[in-house]
């Protein structure tokens, strides 16, 4: 048996027809309150829509991310800015488009030091934290939230507090010679460890071996007595620091940001999780066989991925599918208990009613389709993120379909808390939505992949345009998957066109180039370059 999303999009659907059922802090139209009320920040590493609530995995066991949803607004059709971990979370934080910055991929944010690279991008704007620590709040961050850690730079400036960093001791080096590779991960840090025994599936294979680019590509349950420090992950790690402030008192408001790794790749977790979905029953997403006949070139470059050869095809050699979707769905699970922690201890503590709670994922996940098994693709599958945000005192739940980012958080968080608007903020505050889900924005989401490559997104119909020109477009009103492009259909002309005009007007190089063709172009010119002296992968044409 296989699973479509289009689940996920009936489900939503029946959920927001009766609107009095699903009402914030009272009925719709009632103002959201703007004062200085706690803020407990959720981020999520990877994860995509396949969540208990959503309906979009059958399979997807979240109790407590669904108990989060059903009493927040759950916004179905929210998208990232950029589908990459580092770019999508540094346009959350510092409202800023990666249009705007120039910080498109993981490779700017790899600059060192980065911190000049920051400060150049944002000048005397304030990141998120930073705002809410200038205006009278207290702050508080474990795990992931920048890219690397709690903070990518201004560290004093955004935190009165981090977690102290997850170090491996003396005790746990035999853990690498039996296979398993492990880090620190805090401040300045950026690791997802421990893999599976002998590096994973992909780095065991006779054609991909060590060193291979892309190795996390991955999954294997974990025993106990195999994880460092007493067997603890590092996601179990955070949430116990996080567990442990909010059980504290404070003498003013506080924002607290605890930011999960799992599910990210490799995808293991302990075993106990991955007993929860045995190998046997698991359900793989739907695929259609020559989906890729009517993508564009660009699209096609994009779906490649990291592995000489492509993902797709790695997957494929290894015959690990099955086995990539049981430790996703592992690390769900797994990241679920961890967010109950802190759902859990909030409920039971003083903060109870007086802390409204977001919670995020950076982007989304492939699983074959599209023949993509990362992110960093513009179609949905790598696109839409999660997104709940949860009211101070609210206790029922509501749907929101219309198209909103995370460029909007920044701006939402600023109006729900009393806070001074930053001029630069480009997302749009979301408390019109909150007050009223079925709120027209009448405003497209814009998501960029490479310099010159977005996708516009609005209630119905996907419009991607690449560099050279290529188009695609789906009516996900009967394409929910995006499969079918009807770009080349003339009778769609005046959907695009109008789309089109959401396009960005404006668009700085890549941070520190000068001249983007002399100086090599991007990542997808690279990969054009490939197929032009190699061929385009069958399983792409």
């Amino acid at each position: 048996m296989k699973v479509s999303r289009r689940l996920f999009i009936h489900y939503a659907a029946s959920m927001s027809v009766s609107a009095a059922a699903f009402t914030s802090t009272g009925v719709i139209g009632q103002p959201i309150p703007s004062k200085k009320d706690n803020v407990l920040f959720i981020a999520i590493d990877d994860l995509n829509d396949w969540i208990g609530a959503l309906g979009a995995h059958p399979q997807a066991k979240t109790p407590n991310i669904d108990r989060l949803f059903h009493r927040s607004t759950a916004f179905t059709n929210a998208h990232c800015q950029v589908p990459v971990c580092g770019p999508s979370r540094t346009a959350l934080l510092t409202g800023m488009s990666p249009t705007t910055t120039g910080l498109y991929t993981n490779k700017e944010l790899g600059i060192k030091p980065f911190s000049p690279v920051a400060e150049s991008v944002l000048g005397s704007s304030p990141v998120l934290p930073q705002h809410f620590k200038s205006n009278g709040y207290y702050t508080m961050a474990s795990g992931k939230i920048s890219h690397h850690g709690t903070a990518d730079f201004r560290h004093a400036e955004q935190w009165h507090e981090e977690v102290p960093l997850y170090v491996i001791g003396s005790r746990d080096a035999h853990l690498f010679a039996n296979g398993y590779g492990y880090g620190s991960y805090g401040k300045d840090d950026h690791k997802y460890y421990p893999f599976p025994v002998g590096g994973g599936q992909i780095i065991q294979s006779e054609h991909y071996g060590p060193g291979t680019p892309g190795m996390s590509l991955c999954s294997g349950a974990l025993e106990r007595r195999d994880i460092p420090n007493g067997g603890v992950m590092p996601d179990e790690y955070f949430a116990d620091w996080t567990v442990e402030r909010l059980k504290k008192t404070y003498d003013k408001p506080f924002f607290m940001a605890c930011g999960f790794i799992r599910p990210h790749v490799p995808y293991t977790a302990p075993k106990e999780y991955f007993d929860l979905f045995p190998l046997d029953e698991v359900i793989l997403p739907e695929t259609i066989s020559k989906e890729m006949a009517d993508i564009p070139l660009y699209g096609k470059a994009l779906a490649l991925g990291i592995i000489p050869n492509g993902d797709a095809a790695a997957v494929e050699k290894t015959n690990i599918r099955k086995e990539l979707v049981q430790g996703y769905l592992a690390c769900i699970a797994f990241v679920d208990a961890q967010v109950g922690k802190l759902l859990d201890t909030l409920e039971a503590s003083p903060h109870a009613n007086n802390t409204t709670v977001i919670f995020w994922g950076d982007h989304g996940q492939n699983f074959g389709e599209h023949m993509n098994y990362r992110k960093q693709t513009l179609w949905g599958e790598s696109t839409r993120v999660p997104l709940l945000i949860s009211v101070a005192g609210q206790r029922q739940g509501q749907i929101c379909r219309q198209a909103v980012s995370l460029l909007d958080v920044y701006p939402t968080l600023v109006d729900m808390c009393g806070l001074p608007k930053v001029a630069t903020n480009e997302g749009i505050s979301l408390v019109p939505l909150l007050r009223n889900p079925n709120f027209e924005r009448k405003i497209p989401v814009v998501t960029t992949y490479g310099y010159q490559c977005h996708a516009i997104r609005d209630q119905r119909y996907t419009y991607i345009r690449y560099r050279d020109g290529g188009e695609e477009l789906y009516d996900r009103s009967v394409d929910a998957d995006e499969h079918h492009n009807l770009a080349a259909d003339n009778q769609y002309q005046a959907i695009k066109n109008k789309l089109a005009q959401w396009l960005p007007k404006n668009e700085v190089l890549p941070f520190g180039m000068k001249d983007f063709d002399n100086e090599g172009g991007d990542f997808i010119t690279k990969i054009l370059a490939k197929f032009e002296n190699n061929g385009i992968p069958a399983y792409l044409q």
